[in-house]
């Protein structure tokens, strides 16, 4: 590992990627500081600790959305607008066409990707506001409160300026792309949430060692960094679990070697775990619209009860979604008939099997039995954070800070073993063109 460190490090034009990616990150985590003009950032930080779903994006965002800043949404929506037309290639046939045709249906996909990423942006936009906002003086400076009767004007100027930040962030995110190292918006997303976890053992450390130290609050502070590290552990070696499905071509020598499929353990990566959110939130973030109270309202207290994590309902139906896109996701990454198709076009089969349907009902029951464990990974990382919550009593705010496990493990440990192995392989063709030249 070492050795492999020193042969990226003495690359030049590498270390000058990572460079340029580093200077990029610091021109957007300076971005998460700007606030919206008019807003009040201490009254938004108190309603976003007690919404699970707006706590999730504030990570993704880098603390954007907390800080209520011109880079709220950060990322997000280009995430959303990617997976919706990534989708929408199974059932828009000109879609599927452009994604077959090469780098130039292809770059018609990106366009259209980037012109839903700003309709997803202004839409998400407005919902977060005015689900904040249902009080305008809940969230405006003291200066407007006289001009609450006309807040949507206001509202609606905010969420121009927070869509222009999710437009800058996916051009940030495309210079990174093509002169820094990795996926732009994928190091922009860890960014965001590496950038959190010195919050996160500050909130630890004035919960446990500070004026309530004691000697239990010290043990309870190493046994909630030691899962942390476990949960760290257990991360990598799921992300990196694959099951290689063995392949023999039928023009090969006897003796000759053969290939595999691999299939990750977890093919949809942390998706699932984003769409469950999403779906728990709308409801509650409609009821946030309304500004209706879940203890006087029946129907804002059933919506709470039913689309809520805090509440058992709420987390049997977080864990039915996950498995339910776990399951959908990984069939749409995975195609067991697709995969039969290339290998029997191209002479080959998986030893055992027939080519052709029996091939097909093979790779479908072995993935849907590897699914089976990846969605209850997800599962157990989605559930650490809000069991770890009730177990050591975090109040809403300090459950906000301290996030152990959930999608934001994923995330870090998927792109950086993704972006060190992209630095090896450009370090190595490095070596080789030098060699031949």
């Amino acid at each position: 590992m070492l050795n492999k460190a020193k042969l990226i490090l003495s690359n030049r034009e590498i270390v000058l990627k990572i460079l340029v990616t580093f200077g990029l990150l610091l021109v957007f985590k300076a971005g998460t500081y700007i606030p919206i003009p008019l807003i009040s950032t201490t009254s938004v930080q108190q309603i976003l600790s007690g919404n699970d779903f707006l706590t999730v994006l504030n990570a993704f965002s880098g603390g954007g959305l907390s800080n209520f800043s011109i880079l709220a949404l950060g990322i997000s929506p280009y995430i959303t607008a990617s997976i919706v037309i990534q989708m929408l290639q199974m059932v828009v046939p000109k879609f599927k066409e452009w994604g077959e045709s090469g780098e130039q249906g292809k770059a018609k996909l990106n366009r259209i990707t980037r012109y839903t990423t700003v309709v997803i942006a202004m839409i998400q936009a407005l919902l977060i506001i005015f689900s904040l906002g249902a009080k305008p003086e809940n969230i405006l400076i003291d200066s407007l409160i006289k001009y609450k009767n006309n807040f949507w004007i206001i509202y609606i100027y905010m969420a121009v300026v927070v869509t222009a930040g999710s437009a800058f962030t996916m051009w940030l995110a495309d210079l990174i792309t093509r002169h820094g190292i990795g996926n732009g918006s994928s190091m922009i997303i860890s960014a965001g949430i590496i950038s959190s976890i010195p919050t996160m053992f500050v909130t630890l450390s004035n919960k446990y060692l500070g004026a309530a130290f004691t000697g239990l609050n010290l043990f309870l502070f190493i046994l909630v960094v030691v899962l942390y590290v476990a949960m760290i552990i257990g991360v990598v070696y799921f992300e990196g679990a694959v099951r290689k499905v063995p392949v023999q071509y039928a023009n090969r020598q006897a003796g000759q070697q053969g290939s595999d499929i691999p299939i990750k353990l977890n093919s949809a990566n942390v998706i699932p775990v984003i769409f469950a959110s999403t779906v728990m939130s709308i409801p509650l973030t409609i009821v946030g619209v309304m500004g209706l109270n879940t203890e006087t309202n029946q129907a804002a207290y059933w919506l709470n009860q039913i689309f809520s994590t805090g509440q058992p309902i709420g987390i049997a139906l977080y864990v039915i979604l996950i498995i339910f896109f776990s399951f959908f996701y990984s069939f749409l990454q995975v195609d067991p008939d697709k995969i039969s198709d290339n290998l029997e076009k191209q002479g080959a089969y998986i030893p055992g099997y027939r080519p052709g349907e029996d091939t097909k009902i093979q790779l479908s029951k072995m993935l849907f039995r590897i699914t089976l464990i990846g969605a209850t990974y997800l599962v157990i990382l989605a559930l650490v954070p809000i069991i770890v919550s009730k177990a050591f009593g975090f109040t809403s705010a300090e459950s906000s800070a301290i996030t152990i496990g959930g999608t934001s493990l994923i995330i870090i440990v998927g792109v950086a073993i993704e972006t060190f192995r992209q630095m090896e392989t450009a370090s190595e063709t490095k070596d080789y063109k030098g060699f031949l030249d």
